[in-house]
């Protein structure tokens, strides 16, 4: 029997946190998932090495923390590891899965993980959804998948999926296309293929993008304080609809244009794509043909740091402008 090889990395979060008699929850000064998981039962050819990489609530994740973790990836190939799971906080989850996914997610099997529950809560989902990503990181089924985050029984693929609720165990979900596959109590089933992405291990992680969110009746002074006070570059628009802005903010987006600043956009819808559809003042079609690029599928979240890793690749206009709409 072949023995598979699983680092384990704990990041922090709800998963490893404990609730006070006042239900406040609080990161406990040693993770209770070191002990808890013990608790697991595994087929004897499945290895698992633990390291509790930090301890830090997910508001506090970094894109600094999220290189260091895909450093100490690499690094785990070197070492002979077959597949990698870290359990993390969900609110920034999507982001480090998104991050991960989008520069190293072709080299091992990468699996992301948390609780909506924390350890003491009655029906904490933490442990189970550690079993269950252990079962999937353990699926030769899951090579080539790309990052994947198991949550509530089903397996997301990190490049779309996003957190709906505040508190809901069932809160990760992929708008338009669905989960990638499900856990069963004896299986792991993927019922979905994604296309192939384009992928860039970049070095570092510098630069400012902000994320604007358009709204009725937008002027365009927002946009002309950030060029005119910030060492900015880049910026993500959650634009209305299928990609539109209202009108008035559009001599502010040709100055930012012309000043060689890459202007993403996304739509603020929770479904759909965004794309140049309509064709009247604001309108996508005329923003298509001012040069923002719409980036389709992804949330404004992602699209921050997918501009962010073509930036720090150094990709040309033309190849950035490809990377972003794939």
């Amino acid at each position: 029997m072949t023995l598979t090889r699983i680092l384990i990395l704990h990041t922090g979060g709800t998963i490893s946190m404990s609730a006070d008699e006042n239900g406040a929850v609080r990161p406990d000064a040693k993770n209770p998932l070191l002990l808890e998981g013990q608790k697991i039962l595994l087929p004897e050819n499945i290895e698992l090495v633990v390291e509790d990489f930090s301890n830090l609530p997910s508001p506090h994740i970094t894109l600094e923390i999220m290189f260091e973790l895909k450093e100490r990836i690499k690094q785990a190939v070197n070492e002979n590891f077959d597949s990698v799971v870290i359990t993390h906080g969900t609110d920034t989850l999507e982001e480090t899965a998104f991050f991960l996914d989008t520069t190293i997610g072709d080299l091992l099997p990468i699996v992301l993980t948390g609780a909506m529950r924390s350890i003491n809560q009655l029906g904490s989902d933490g442990l189970y959804n550690f079993e269950c990503a252990l079962r999937v990181a353990a699926c030769p089924d899951a090579i080539g998948q790309g990052v994947l985050v198991v949550m509530n029984d089903e397996i997301h693929s990190a490049r779309y999926v996003t957190k709906t609720h505040t508190t809901n165990v069932a809160t990760f979900r992929t708008p338009t296309l669905g989960p990638l596959g499900l856990v069963t109590k004896s299986k792991i089933l993927f019922m979905q293929e994604l296309p192939e992405a384009k992928r860039y291990d970049i070095t570092h992680t510098q630069g400012m993008i902000p994320i604007i969110k358009a709204y009725a009746g937008m002027q365009g002074k927002f946009f002309e304080m950030l060029a005119d006070t910030l060492k900015v570059e880049g910026l993500v628009i959650e634009a209305l609809g299928a990609g539109n802005l209202p009108p008035q903010t559009l001599p502010a987006i040709q100055h930012l244009l012309e000043n060689q600043m890459p202007i993403v956009l996304v739509s603020r819808c929770f479904n759909g794509i965004a794309e140049p559809v309509y064709d009247y003042h604001g309108g996508g079609v005329e923003l298509a043909e001012m040069g923002v690029i719409f980036c389709r599928g992804i949330n404004s979240q992602k699209a921050r740091i997918k501009l962010l890793i073509a930036l720090n690749a150094e990709l040309s206009p033309a190849e950035l402008r490809t990377f972003m709409e794939a």
